[in-house]
């Protein structure tokens, strides 16, 4: 007999079917036997009663957790008992039960709870387990919902999905925040971020996007860090100004919020989220921000860069006064941004901006210098080493358009929109500092 999924029994009723999934709970009341069966789908309440002699055998020995297929018949609960969701109003009366896989080990903590009180250790340690309970499976039933959204907003707009290297020749960013590898006889490193290839695509494709790892040797222990992200990265050529650069993120942005909204309704509910999403994301210079910062919160800084508070207090600001929970921060100091990023009139500042977010930076980009002796020379004013990037500037000996970029953080993404406490548990199998496993 072929599998029904749990969704699909509410049409079958008065139907005998074969149910199959994770035993989510079961309830020995005296005579009979409840079980409430999970499938990707959802769960339904089986009834195993005694005349069925050897489904109530197999009743009597299955615990949380054992894998089973289940033949019975379809019935409409007692409407005393009926709920208001669809599989609610039904339950299976079990014929027959098999037992596919027993739990063979002693579970920590009842999965099949609607909130588990435990701590985030325990929860990562616990990742496999973790996993099937409902409330922390329907976090990736959100993410899945922004990597399709990505995905589709990027080709709507006519960029094209690339695949680029994660063991690289050379760091991205420069600076000492890499993973140093031994590939063969020679030294090579885990790809900071895509963007000299997605640079190349420009060269061949005009717009490119890409959907990939990324890896960061930083000693952070905070709850927005991570050492291995999934980033979602785009490149677009033939730009006047990193504002075209902004109004493409913008799109996403707003694609991906609507589409999470629409799609993910249950979800939002259950984790209290909302998306406050502007006529247009505001966009304030840096120096403004700092200035904004001191004025109505008291905050001074003493460089020309925001730290998390400084995030934090201006998507305060901006939520108070464009009732937005997006704002573009834009024109960062040379100082604080990657060598192949496009200066200002004025040499200072950069064309450039962050994404904030609820208090979090999710994106970074800019236009990105599309002169190969600008560039050259760029290197070397941040004292690196032209040859060590000499496939690299290659790109710009062979004419290049005005062009820029984004790298977006996926999974802080889905940390503020359900108010997760921490990044890592938007994470399947989080890497941090202390964590390479499970």
């Amino acid at each position: 007999m072929e599998r029904t999924l749990i969704s699909d029994a509410p049409r079958m009723i008065g139907q005998y079917v074969k149910l199959a999934g994770w035993v989510n709970s079961r309830r020995d009341h005296g005579k009979l036997i409840f079980i409430d069966l999970r499938d990707r789908t959802g769960v339904v309440q089986v009834v195993v009663i005694p005349d069925k002699e050897s489904a109530y055998q197999n009743a009597k020995d299955v615990r949380s957790e054992f894998v089973v297929e289940i033949e019975g018949l379809v019935k409409e609960r007692p409407g005393g008992q009926s709920k208001e969701d669809r599989v609610g109003k039904i339950e299976l009366e079990a014929a027959k039960i098999t037992v596919i896989s027993r739990v063979e080990a002693e579970l920590p903590f009842d999965v099949a709870k609607n909130e588990l009180d435990v701590n985030l250790n325990t929860l990562l340690d616990n990742r496999n387990l973790v996993l099937r309970n409902k409330k922390i499976n329907d976090i990736f039933k959100v993410y899945a919902e922004l990597l399709k959204s990505y995905g589709d907003a990027m080709r709507e707009r006519q960029f094209r999905e690339i695949k680029t290297p994660k063991i690289v020749s050379a760091a991205t960013e420069g600076g000492a925040n890499f993973f140093k590898i031994r590939y063969f006889d020679r030294d090579a490193y885990l790809a900071q971020s895509p963007q000299f290839y997605k640079q190349a695509g420009v060269g061949a494709f005009e717009r490119v996007f890409e959907v990939g790892s990324v890896f960061r040797a930083e000693p952070h222990f905070t709850t927005r860090h991570v050492n291995e992200i999934i980033m979602l990265d785009a490149e677009m050529g033939f730009i006047d100004s990193f504002s075209d650069v902004m109004d493409q993120l913008e799109f996403v942005m707003r694609r991906i919020s609507s589409d999470i909204s629409q799609n993910c309704k249950e979800e939002l509910v259950e984790y209290s989220g909302e998306i406050l999403v502007p006529e247009k994301f505001p966009r304030i210079r840096l120096t403004e921000a700092l200035e904004i910062l001191e004025k109505e919160y008291g905050k001074k800084s003493e460089d020309i860069d925001i730290d998390p508070e400084g995030e934090r207090l201006i998507c305060e600001w901006a939520k108070k006064t464009h009732g937005s929970d997006f704002v573009f921060l834009t024109h960062y100091p040379v100082s604080v941004r990657p060598f192949y990023s496009m200066p200002s009139e004025d040499g200072q500042f950069t064309e450039t901006f962050d994404l904030i977010f609820k208090g979090v930076e999710i994106a970074s980009g800019g236009q990105r210098i599309h002169h190969y002796e600008q560039l050259k020379n760029n290197i070397i004013k941040f004292g690196l080493k032209p040859e060590d990037f000499s496939d690299y500037l290659e790109i710009f000996k062979l004419g290049m358009p005005a062009h820029g970029g984004w790298g977006l953080g996926s999974e802080r993404i889905v940390q503020k929109i359900l108010s997760l406490d921490s990044v890592k548990e938007a994470i399947l199998f989080p890497r941090d500092v202390k964590r390479i496993t499970p």
